[in-house]
């Protein structure tokens, strides 16, 4: 299905739909004002000069969002890659990994949940009793530095309170799906609160396994919680901790030779199993006359295995093939451990009420921040029942950086703001094959953002952004791939115009970016099938000279009246190679300059509208989309454009609801990873197209009860 053909005609469509409800409006009402936590002084979303999209607790309800990856839809620009049992690689304007099947971490998107940083770790992210999500786009290297050269993904849960609440959620669904949450939050003593949630996750995955005749060879089984404390020291002092753990315990079984998305033939289906563990504890203290001070130490560790069956079919089957006249023989396995540890401390003083500089006008910020993450990876690799390929690694990187912030208050309804970053990593790598790297580098980044509040109902903003991404080693490289041992930092300098308005007696709320980003260096994921042997890849990470995007993004939120409120994004990207080009396996040079990055859509885009009646019944639909995409910067396969609509039906009283909810109403093959490559020696070894695709309809029910 492919109902909208351009991007202007979405954006046109959308805007005509929302101001056409106008005409409806009969009564004032304001829209909750939402404020940006992940920002050192926290504001509102109408007062941030950048472009944010946040999904707040209200639309994860009205929605029947589970888990993150049914946030990404409904946000403009934001695109994943389905090589995992759920989203852990993420592009923000076409920027950001697609996997990470060897080498060094190092994540282009920032994801950090309650201020414990998960990038790259993206599955452990339930939406059950969150706050809100906030999506950052564009570098936030004031911020958060290293990690979010495109931009950076916030989770905030929910707060522990002194008034008690509890609650209990169960949901149902095809697929066998069962979903059961519960959370409980209160006051232990006068001066210390508590939150804790628990939820338990298991479905099938919506593949049938032929041969093993099973149906849950892709199956979901994740048990996840949150535990935070609030404690009132003194009245100058809160200390906040927070522990989160999520236990994914998923198979992985996603792809088919014949490309039929959901009948697989494998004989030892995959793992994709994650184990994290995470804490944070954060003091606050206003006790000087100067500054306010902050101090938040992290320590996060994971176990993951990702594994998966790379013939993607069985003995049997590849014995009724026929190779050079004789049965074929052809089985593949892949399996690849990883123990990481995280460790982080960072220190910040702010100006207070009475330490404002310039006679009053500018409030300040500095801090230091300091990192160290451990990993060690074991690889193995097995081809007709020999090993193939056998790598296991160290590695190790130390982060360390100042920064600091000036927000000034100027005349005639103007603010400006100027940010800076310095940080210096060093990494340190070494695997059995004997490589070895120690490189050490030091960056910077930051932002200077300048605001004018045009009248009541309007303001505009103009940033410029540098953010920066370290250079880093391809290890275990054949000999015609040398030049590339080592590959350098990455640049990427964001330019962004936007508009803010709250119109209509705040009931019509937009916001609008407009913005061009500049890469040098950038960092190109890249990979060479071995002609000798093809059940064997490269996997190696190159610089492209340079590229260039430019695209807006469009948000509008209206209510119509106290029942009727309409949601809608726009998002537009064009991202282009100026120059890069890349050698197949047969030393073949190709150049794609000019060509479109891969995964970067043109076109994404939503709309939605939710209506409350007056006797507790509550109706949410939601359609959204996206453009054609290129699946890699190796090949030139692409995924087709695509539409999703869901929507839901709930009758809520003033404790309870109960839902009946259907995703991908309409039964669409949505693609999300996609390969160009030889995997069937019966054909010669010849490549192909391949596609996973993400799941088929959904139908559930949920009953929510709140205490």
């Amino acid at each position: 299905m492919n109902v909208i053909k351009s991007p202007i005609s979405i954006a046109v469509t959308t805007t005509l739909l929302t101001f056409a409800s106008v005409t409806q409006a009969n009564e004032s009402n304001d829209i909750e004002r939402i404020t940006v936590t992940s920002s050192f002084n926290k504001q509102s979303l109408a007062q941030a000069p950048t472009s944010i999209a946040i999904i707040d607790q209200q639309k994860i309800a009205e929605q029947g969002i589970q888990h993150f990856e049914e946030v990404i839809s409904g946000v403009a620009n934001l695109n994943f890659s389905g090589g995992t049992s759920r989203p852990k690689y993420l592009q923000i304007r076409g920027v950001g990994e697609r996997s990470e099947y060897r080498g060094a971490p190092n994540s282009s998107v920032g994801f950090i949940v309650d201020d414990i940083d998960l990038s790259g770790l993206g599955m452990a992210a339930s939406m059950y009793d969150v706050q809100q999500v906030e999506i950052l786009r564009g570098p936030q290297g004031t911020r958060f530095g290293a990690n979010a050269l495109a931009g950076l993904i916030y989770i905030k849960s929910k707060d522990a309170t002194q008034v008690p609440e509890h609650g209990f959620k169960v949901t149902l669904g095809n697929d066998d799906l069962i979903n059961v949450a519960g959370y409980s939050a209160g006051a232990i003593s006068e001066d210390l609160n508590y939150r804790i949630s628990l939820e338990q996750h298991q479905q099938n995955g919506y593949r049938d396994n032929l041969y093993l005749k099973k149906d849950d060879t892709n199956g979901i089984d994740e048990f996840s919680g949150k535990f935070k404390l609030q404690y009132t020291a003194t009245e100058d002092l809160t200390v906040d901790f927070t522990y989160i753990f999520a236990d994914n315990d998923n198979s992985f079984d996603p792809w088919t030779l014949d490309n039929n998305g959901f009948n697989t033939l494998t004989d030892n289906p995959g793992v994709d199993n994650q184990k994290s563990h995470g804490s944070a504890l954060k003091f606050s203290f206003n006790g000087l006359s100067f500054a306010k001070f902050e101090a938040i130490s992290s320590y996060t560790t994971t176990e993951h295995q990702h594994a998966y069956d790379g013939d993607w079919a069985n003995a049997d089957y590849w014995a009724s093939k026929n190779c050079d006249g004789a049965p074929c023989e052809y089985s593949y396995l892949w399996d690849k451990r990883a123990d990481r540890d995280v460790w982080s401390q960072e220190f910040r003083l702010s100006s207070n009420d009475t330490s404002r500089i310039f006679d009053n006008t500018t409030a300040w910020l500095v801090g230091t921040y300091l990192s160290k993450m451990n990993e060690d990876n074991d690889l193995d690799s097995f081809y007709n029942g020999w090993a193939d390929e056998v790598l296991d690694s160290t590695y190790s990187a130390n982060n360390y950086a100042i920064f600091t912030q000036l927000d000034s208050v100027l005349n005639y309804g103007h603010q400006l703001s100027v940010g800076l970053r310095v940080e210096k990593r060093s990494t340190d790598y070494s695997d059995s094959a004997g490589d070895e790297f120690d490189p050490s580098e030091t960056m910077w980044g930051g932002h200077i953002a300048l605001s004018k509040i045009i009248n009541n109902e309007h303001s505009a903003y103009v940033r410029v952004a540098r953010g920066y991404k370290a250079g880093g080693f391809n290890m275990d490289l054949p000999e015609q791939l040398i030049q590339f041992k080592e590959f350098d930092t990455e640049v990427l300098v964001n330019y962004e115009l936007g508009l803010q308005s709250n119109m209509l007696n705040n009931t019509l709320v937009s916001r609008l970016a407009l913005f061009y980003m500049d890469r040098q260096d950038q960092q190109v994921n890249a990979s060479q099938q071995n002609p000798d042997k093809p059940q064997q890849f490269t996997i190696y990470t190159a610089n492209a000279t340079s590229s260039s995007s430019y695209g807006l993004e469009l948000e509008l939120s209206y209510q119509v009246n106290n029942n009727l409120t309409i949601d809608s994004t726009v998002g537009y990207l064009n991202a282009t190679y100026d120059v890069y080009g890349y050698s197949d396996k047969y030393g073949t040079n190709i150049d794609i300059s000019g060509r479109d990055l891969a995964h970067a859509p043109s076109y994404t885009f939503s709309l939605g509208s939710t209506y409350r009646s007056d006797n507790g019944i509550v109706f949410n639909v939601n359609w959204s989309g996206k453009d054609e995409f290129f699946f890699s910067d190796s090949h030139d396969e692409k995924a087709s454009s695509s539409n999703l609509l869901n929507a839901k039906v709930s009758y809520e009283l003033a404790d309870w609801s109960i839902s009946l909810w259907a995703r991908n109403i309409t039964d669409e093959r949505i693609a999300t990873r996609g390969f160009f490559f030889g995997n069937e020696p019966n054909l010669d070894w010849v490549a192909k197209k391949y596609q996973r695709f993400g799941a088929p309809r959904q139908i559930g029910v949920t009953f929510d009860y709140n205490f």
